[in-house]
């Protein structure tokens, strides 16, 4: 089973959102955790036709089900603001409110041969891909591990220095970590990364980043 990441900004739809990735991406599996608040909940309680909706500042408890390219069935829990628990199936009108961070397990997930393997050349990923990260971020640590998850390989570089930091803060234009690089050209940071890894391949992905380096931003 793969995992990857993924991170809903505010305004997002959760269940379009989720149904869209699974569709465009023909992605099937579960939801293994959920961190994020909504600004509006849409969700069926059972034996009811019409959907309930909740507007305010609402926690996100659970969110458990299954998505796949035909659609998703998720439940979704939550807290309002006097702690009062309510729940149902998840339904669209789902808005997040400040951000939202889920954990997705897959199941088969598409791999680079898969991927118009005869017009390709082999390609050597660890001269292709680069990350920079800062001694003890929990973001960093966060793209390192999803690099690895992936089996991407890829060369690591650690900031100890002010020089060094400021050597990829000029070469970046960035000034925070961490910072991916593919072919030389910055990427962007984690967030960026996990979008990356939201495409069926990261490797056909890499190659398109190559011919066209401005869409990476």
């Amino acid at each position: 089973m793969e995992t990857l990441p993924l991170e809903l900004e505010p305004g997002q739809d959760l269940h379009l959102t989720l149904s869209e990735l699974a569709m465009q991406q023909q992605l099937s599996g579960f939801v293994l955790g959920i961190v994020g608040n909504l600004s509006q909940a849409t969700f069926r309680c059972p034996g009811q036709q019409q959907p309930t909706r909740m507007n305010g500042e609402l926690e996100v408890i659970t969110l458990n089900g299954t998505f796949s390219p035909s659609g998703v069935h998720l439940h979704l829990s939550l807290s309002d603001g006097a702690c009062q628990v309510w729940g149902g199936h998840l339904e669209p009108g789902t808005t997040v409110l400040k951000g939202a961070q889920l954990l997705l397990g897959l199941s088969g997930l598409p791999t680079a041969q898969t991927i118009h393997q005869a017009d390709q050349e082999p390609v050597q990923f660890d001269e292709r891909v680069e990350l920079a990260v800062l001694p003890g971020c929990p973001w960093s640590l966060r793209a390192r591990q999803l690099l690895e998850r992936l089996s991407i390989p890829h060369r690591l570089e650690t900031i100890e220095s002010d020089d060094r930091f400021e050597a990829f803060r000029q070469r970046s234009g960035m000034k925070t970590f961490p910072q991916v690089f593919i072919d030389g050209d910055v990427v962007g940071g984690y967030d960026d990364l996990a979008q990356l890894a939201l495409q069926p391949s990261f490797r056909a992905l890499a190659q398109q980043v190559k011919r066209e380096p401005s869409k990476a931003n």
